[in-house]
């Protein structure tokens, strides 16, 4: 029985000393410069993570227009990572003012209620999606995979509603498209977004071709091309 009890207890210590040096590697690998943004990035703010010591946590900065831009950013003080992967931008007190988890390598996403989800990336990626989508702004054509268009649209920067942007679909579009009736898209984790006034979606995701494929992919698939 001892020799269980012994065993649990180096088990946990063990595990404890695990769950310490990853989150003492995070804390390493997210010291630099960060972007904090709305999903569709027209709200964004530079965070500066320090390594050096705060009031519970460690130093940050923000840049001077951000409380201006997301005013819940004025509570923030600094920041940490807790239990294995949540990074936590904090108040003075150590309380949360948003937690983050990772979702994809290099993108984090936390949430706060009545406001929705917001993004932290690396600055240089975050400036690269944003060439990315003004590279997005213009015409298109939606056409099936035998190369039959069946619609043309414009996609715009122009703000919508939510984090979205205004998209038009051009006259004489196939019944599917203007059926499922898109006014608005966005780029949400690389894929291009169409979204309807209900908030549906069509989710089109960039091939090697240079092509934008709806996703799920059907035997009959839809295929956004660049005018």
């Amino acid at each position: 029985m001892w020799r269980a009890f012994g065993t649990a207890i180096l088990t946990a210590l063990l595990a404890s000393a695990a769950v310490a040096q990853d989150a003492a590697t995070m804390k390493k690998d997210m010291v630099g410069q960060w972007e904090l943004s709305t999903t569709e990035r027209s709200k964004t703010c530079v965070v500066t993570l320090s390594s050096e010591p705060a009031a519970k946590g460690l130093k940050l900065a923000l840049e001077p227009d951000c409380a201006k831009t997301l005013p819940f950013t004025e509570a923030i003080v600094a920041w940490d990572v807790k239990g294995l992967d949540i990074v936590r931008l904090q108040t003075a007190d150590g309380n949360s003012v948003i937690d983050f988890t990772e979702v994809e390598s290099g993108i984090f996403e936390g949430h706060r209620d009545g406001e929705g989800i917001y993004i932290l990336q690396n600055l240089v990626a975050a400036r690269s999606l944003a060439k990315s989508m003004d590279q997005m702004i213009g015409d298109w054509a939606m056409v099936r995979g035998n190369g039959r268009q069946v619609c043309a649209l414009t996609l715009t920067n122009t703000e919508a509603s939510g984090d979205n942007f205004q998209v038009f679909l051009k006259p004489h579009c196939d019944p599917q498209v203007t059926g499922f009736g898109p006014t608005m898209w966005r780029l949400e984790h690389g894929a291009m977004m169409l979204v309807t006034p209900r908030g549906d979606t069509w989710r089109f995701e960039a091939d090697d071709n240079a092509q934008w494929r709806k996703v799920p992919e059907t035997t009959d698939p839809l295929i956004m091309l660049r005018q």
